[in-house]
C-alpha cells in the first residue's frame, strides 16, 4: 500500500462511528444582500468595474464590431488577435472584410508551441466573449475553451471583451447555480474585475503587470 493509500485509509477509519453534521446552509445569506432589481445590474456592475480603471461600452448585437473597430483604430493598436472558431470571431473578420479596416487580424488557430514568441512580443490586443458577469462585484466571468484559450485573455496588454447584458447575474451563488458549476467546470475559470495591476514594489500601483493593462468591455444590450 503506497503513502497516499495509507493516508487515506487512515482518514477513512477516524470517521468511524460519527455522525455528520447537518447541512444548515441558508441560500439567503448569499443572495439577499446581493439582489437588484434587473435595471439595475448593468448600472451597478459598470460602476464597479470603472472604478478599477476599466472601460465600458453599450452597444447591441448588430452595432458591436462596429464599435470594435473604432476603439482599436482610435487607439492605434497594430494588430488584433481573434478566435476565429467562435462566432464572434467570424464576425470580426467578416466586418473587417466588408468595411477594409486596415489593422491584421491575428488568428489564435495553432499550438502556441508554434507561435509563442509572437503571442507574448508581438501581439498588442485581443478579443474574447466571457460566459457573463456579476454585478455584486463588478466582474467578468472568463471561461476558456479551446477555441479561446486562456492566453488569449492573458497575454495580449489590451483585452476587449463581449458581455451580453442577459448574462449579467446578481451574484456568484445565483452564477454557480445558473450554469451548475458543481457538475463539471474547465482546468482554469475566472473572475476578472480590471486589468491586471499590482503595488507589490514599493507600493506604486502599477497596471500591466501579471495580464492586460488595459481592459474594455463590450457590454452587449438585446434590444
Amino acid at each position: 500500500m503506497s503513502a497516499k493509500q495509507n493516508i487515506l485509509a487512515k482518514l477513512k477509519r477516524s470517521l468511524e462511528g460519527t455522525t455528520p453534521i447537518a447541512d444548515e446552509f441558508d441560500e439567503a445569506l448569499v443572495t439577499q444582500p446581493w439582489s437588484y432589481p434587473v435595471e439595475q445590474r448593468i448600472p451597478r456592475l459598470r460602476q464597479l468595474m470603472e472604478a478599477v480603471h476599466t472601460e465600458t461600452h453599450l452597444t447591441c448585437r448588430d452595432e458591436w464590431p462596429a464599435l470594435l473597430a473604432r476603439l482599436v483604430t482610435e487607439r492605434g493598436l497594430p494588430n488584433l488577435l481573434i478566435a476565429p472558431g467562435t462566432e464572434h470571431g467570424r464576425k470580426v473578420q467578416e466586418y473587417w472584410q466588408q468595411h477594409a479596416i486596415q489593422t491584421p487580424l491575428k488568428a489564435y488557430d495553432r499550438p502556441i508551441e508554434e507561435w509563442k514568441a509572437e503571442l507574448f512580443n508581438d501581439t498588442a490586443a485581443s478579443l474574447t466573449g466571457t460566459l457573463g458577469g456579476i454585478a455584486a462585484t463588478g466582474s467578468l466571468i472568463i471561461w476558456p475553451t479551446p477555441d479561446e484559450p486562456r492566453l488569449m485573455s492573458l497575454v495580449p496588454p489590451v483585452h476587449f471583451a463581449l458581455l451580453s447584458a442577459s448574462e449579467v447575474q446578481d451574484n456568484f451563488y445565483e452564477v454557480q447555480q445558473k450554469h451548475r458549476w458543481a457538475a463539471g467546470m474547465p482546468t482554469n475559470a475566472l473572475l476578472v474585475s480590471g486589468p491586471s495591476k499590482t503595488a507589490d514594489i514599493e507600493q506604486v500601483l502599477a497596471y500591466g503587470a501579471h495580464g492586460p493593462k488595459d481592459l474594455v468591455v463590450l457590454i452587449l444590450e438585446d434590444a
